[in-house]
C-alpha cells in the first residue's frame, strides 16, 4: 500500500536537493563560524550565503535575517520584545491566529497588562479589515500581530492593504508568514512589514530551523544572552547544516514558485469538484482560500468524527482535522468555532494540504477511502 501524504500544512518532505545539501555540509563543513581557522571561515561563508540567498528573494538586506529554531520563537520573541522594551501598550490580533501568538498576547496581556483587541472574523472565515481599521488609534502605540495564511482554512490577509493601514496610524505590524513563504512572492520593499517570522519546514526543508525579518530601524534586545552570534541577538552557535538546508529549501521554492503554484492549484480544483461530486451537502471552510490549502465540512454524523483520520490512516492517507500543534486535543477547532455554527462545529472538518509531490491519482485514492466511511 503507497502511502499518501495529504497534510502539508502540518509539515512537508524535504527535497532530495535540501538532503543532500545538509549531508554534504555535515560532512565536510563542521567547523564552528565563530572560529577565525579556515574550518570555521568555511561554516561562517555558508552562514552568511545563506542569509543573502533568503534576503534576496524577500529583496531585504541581509542584515535583516536573524536566524531561529523556529517561527514560534521569532514570534514570542518579538511580541514580548515590543511590549517590554519598546513601549507598546496595544495589541490587535484575532482569534483565528496560531496558537504561538494567542498563547504570548495572553502571557503579555496577564504580565504587563497590555490592552487586547481581537478583530471580528467574518462567516466566511475571513477577518474584517473595517473593524481592524476602527481598532487603531495613533494615539496609543499598538503592535498589529497577523498571520498572511491561516494554518488551518487558508484564508488569506492583503499584506500591502494591512501594512498600509498599520502604517497609516504608526502601528507596529508582526506577520506570522509561516503558511505562505516559500509559496508567493512577498517583496519587503514593496509591503512595509516591520517583522516576518518563518519556518523552514513549511516548504520542504529542515526542521528546527526558521528566520525572522526585523526591519533595520527596529532596536531589538537579545533572545538569549551569551555569544556575539546573530548580531548578538540570538547567542548559541549557528546550526550550519539546517540553515544551509533551509536556504537551498528557499531558493528552489522560489525557482520552481510559478509552475507549482499552478500545478498545486489545479490538484486543490480537482480535489475540490471531487469531493462535490461524490458527498452532498459538503461545505468549504472558509472563502478565497489560499491555493494549497481547502479545508471542508463533512456531511457526515458528529460521532463518526473520531474515526475519520483513524480510518484513512488505516488506509495509509495523512490528513488532519486542523493545526498539527493541537491534532492530540479533543476540542473543536479555535479557528473553525470562530464562524461555524454549533451544529456544524461538531461535524466533522478535515484540513487537507497539497504540494508537488501529491497527484491526481492519489486524490482519487483519497475520495474512494473516504466514501467507505
Amino acid at each position: 500500500m503507497k502511502n499518501i501524504y495529504l497534510d502539508n500544512a502540518a509539515t512537508t518532505p524535504l527535497r532530495p536537493e535540501v538532503i543532500h545539501t545538509m549531508v554534504d555540509v555535515l560532512q565536510h563543513d563542521y567547523g564552528n563560524p565563530s572560529s577565525t581557522h579556515s574550518f570555521g571561515r568555511s561554516s561562517k561563508s555558508i552562514l552568511e550565503t545563506s542569509r543573502k540567498t533568503i534576503a534576496k528573494h524577500l529583496n531585504c538586506s541581509a542584515q535583516e535575517i536573524i536566524f531561529t529554531a523556529n517561527a514560534t520563537e521569532g514570534t514570542n520573541w518579538i511580541l514580548r520584545e515590543m511590549v517590554k522594551n519598546n513601549g507598546i501598550k496595544k495589541i490587535i490580533t484575532s482569534k483565528i491566529e496560531h496558537h504561538a501568538t494567542l498563547y504570548t498576547v495572553l502571557n503579555l496581556q496577564k504580565e504587563f497588562g497590555v490592552e487586547v483587541d481581537y478583530i471580528k472574523v467574518l462567516p466566511n472565515g475571513n477577518l474584517d479589515l473595517f473593524d481592524f481599521e476602527r481598532k487603531l488609534s495613533d494615539e496609543i502605540p499598538t503592535l498589529v500581530t497577523l498571520m498572511h495564511v491561516n494554518n488551518e482554512i487558508g484564508t488569506v490577509i492583503d499584506l500591502n492593504k494591512v501594512s498600509g493601514i498599520c502604517q497609516k496610524y504608526n502601528a507596529i505590524f508582526h506577520c506570522d508568514t509561516v503558511q505562505s513563504i516559500g509559496k508567493i512572492k512577498i517583496d519587503l520593499q514593496e509591503t512595509p512589514l516591520d517583522f516576518l517570522v518563518a519556518s523552514a519546514h513549511k516548504f520542504h526543508g529542515p526542521k528546527g530551523i526558521g528566520f525572522a525579518f526585523i526591519r533595520k530601524n527596529r532596536i531589538m534586545q537579545p533572545m538569549l544572552f551569551g555569544g556575539e552570534q546573530e548580531k548578538g541577538l540570538r547567542a548559541g552557535t549557528e546550526a550550519i547544516h539546517q540553515i544551509a538546508g533551509m536556504s537551498k529549501a528557499f531558493d528552489l521554492a522560489n525557482e520552481h514558485l510559478i509552475e507549482e503554484t499552478e500545478y498545486i492549484s489545479e490538484l486543490k480544483e480537482y480535489c475540490n469538484s471531487k469531493l462535490q461530486a461524490n458527498f452532498e451537502g459538503i461545505i468549504i471552510n472558509g472563502e478565497n482560500t489560499f491555493y494549497n490549502i481547502l479545508n471542508v465540512l463533512l456531511p457526515f454524523s458528529e460521532e463518526k468524527t473520531a474515526m475519520i483520520l483513524f480510518n484513512l490512516d488505516m488506509k495509509g492517507i495523512a490528513v488532519s482535522r486542523g493545526s498539527a500543534c493541537q491534532s492530540g486535543s479533543i476540542k473543536p477547532s479555535h479557528v473553525l468555532a470562530e464562524f461555524l455554527s454549533e451544529d456544524n462545529i461538531k461535524k466533522p472538518s478535515l484540513r487537507i494540504s497539497f504540494s508537488h509531490y501529491n497527484t491526481k491519482e492519489e486524490i482519487d485514492v483519497f475520495i474512494e477511502s473516504l466514501k467507505t466511511i
